[in-house]
């Protein structure tokens, strides 16, 4: 009886996680900065992580994101598979500077890759760089040490 009780338990978490309800993960944060904009980021540092993302959630608070931290510089690209928001990505180099900015509809499958090689990325709501005036050659400040 206890081994069906810990079965519809475990179930309901990840039907209730898919839904958006819930984060499935629970991350540590940081507060980064862009010109005079804060940013409470969600860190995506490991493999799990970074390959989990954004999906299946169905909202993103206003100025929060998910900052991706990579192991090596490379050319880490994204796409939107199970991604239910709309958001925007920033490429940013191992120096902090912005080396580009994409806008990428949810749910596709459409890569989207940095200029140049990164070591980080940081996803925000769709337009938000924009509508922050925010674009590639602006600094991300706060970036956690690994």
């Amino acid at each position: 009886m206890l081994f069906l009780a810990r079965l519809f338990v475990s179930v309901l978490f990840i039907y209730i996680s898919q839904l958006g309800l819930v984060s499935a993960q629970s991350l540590p944060r940081a507060e980064l900065q862009i010109g005079l904009h804060k940013i409470t980021a969600e860190i995506a540092s490991t493999e799990a992580h970074r390959q989990q993302g954004l999906m299946y959630r169905n909202f993103l608070p206003a100025d929060e994101g998910m900052l991706f931290i990579f192991e090596t510089t490379a050319t880490h690209c994204f796409w939107m598979r199970n991604t239910k928001i709309p958001l925007a990505i920033a490429f940013i180099g191992n120096d902090g500077v912005i080396t580009n900015i994409e806008e990428m509809k949810a749910m596709t499958e459409t890569n989207h890759c940095p200029s140049q090689p990164i070591k980080f990325a940081l996803e925000m709501n769709q337009a938000w760089f924009a509508k922050n005036g925010i674009s590639a050659g602006n600094t991300v400040s706060g970036i956690p040490k690994r």
